[in-house]
């Protein structure tokens, strides 16, 4: 698996994660033992990266009560994120969040979308200070925001900031991803698959055959080492329940990635399907 450093410790990332909006929020324990699996699939494959929610329903109370089974349950890096008004709800919320996942500490907690960002970023910079956090960051999921997180990074000291961003989805690449750049901020990239309309819209389509030359076997694979060859970005985070899914994502963190002069031959063979 490659890794990207994140800019503000130098620490290796590896550059695809799991992402739980809606795969992990079940309260059937039925539905764990795949999940268990997708965990275990997601560390046999080199990844580290668990990014969750408050706003996920289940999602983070899933992921601690099958990661406290892992023998490798320390080598998962865990983020999720502040989704409220006001300090003391934040903290909370927050505090919540340590109980569900059954941490003492997390690695990465990010305001999501922005909800009183200004509140959040003072008490997580008090957690980092304490040892409760080891990063903060913010987040949107919408072009229209970029704006605002671009302008963020030049004002706030942040560690992370995560947004959308994908093959035909390539506004962040105007102001966005070079402003993390410049600015020495990790990305994390979500609706990678922009919440599965791409894998719609490439179904049952033939890769093209210089797909291989990049050791590329699979659409997802395809759509996923485009977004990772940018050089800004730190780790994609596509989110599934399904471990065989999950190891086919993973195959894109491994090998060549694509010159600029390719990344847009990808990008135009999809916009003509």
């Amino acid at each position: 698996m490659l890794t990207r450093l994140i800019p503000s410790t130098q620490q290796p990332l590896p550059v695809i994660g799991l992402g739980t909006w809606q795969t992990f929020d079940t309260s059937n324990k039925a539905a764990y033992p795949p999940l268990q699996q997708t965990l275990e699939t997601l560390h046999a494959g080199g990844g580290t990266v668990i990014d969750s929610s408050p706003m996920y329903g289940r999602s983070e109370e899933v992921i601690g009560n099958l990661t406290a089974q892992s023998a490798a349950r320390d080598e998962f890096f865990y983020a999720t994120k502040v989704w409220t008004q006001g300090r003391q709800a934040g903290i909370q919320q927050m505090e919540a969040s340590l109980r569900n996942m059954q941490r003492t500490s997390l690695d990465l907690i990010q305001v999501h979308n922005l909800v009183d960002w200004k509140t959040h970023l003072t008490t997580l910079r008090e957690w980092q200070a304490a040892g409760k956090v080891k990063y903060l960051g913010i987040t949107h999921y919408t072009d229209g925001m970029h704006a605002e997180l671009a302008r963020l990074l030049t004002t706030e000291r942040v560690d992370f900031v995560q947004f959308n961003y994908s093959i035909l989805d390539r506004h962040a690449e105007q102001r966005l991803l070079p402003t993390a750049a410049e600015h020495g901020v990790a990305t994390l990239i979500n609706r990678p698959f922009t919440e599965g309309n791409l894998l719609s819209r490439v179904q049952g389509k033939p890769l093209p055959e210089w797909a291989n030359e990049l050791g590329i076997s699979s659409w997802p694979q395809f759509l996923l080492k485009f977004i990772i060859s940018h050089p800004a970005v730190t780790c994609v985070i596509p989110g599934t329940r399904d471990p065989q899914h999950l190891a086919d994502n993973l195959k894109a963190g491994a090998g060549e990635l694509p010159d600029e002069a390719t990344r847009e031959k990808m990008a135009a063979f999809v916009r003509s399907l």
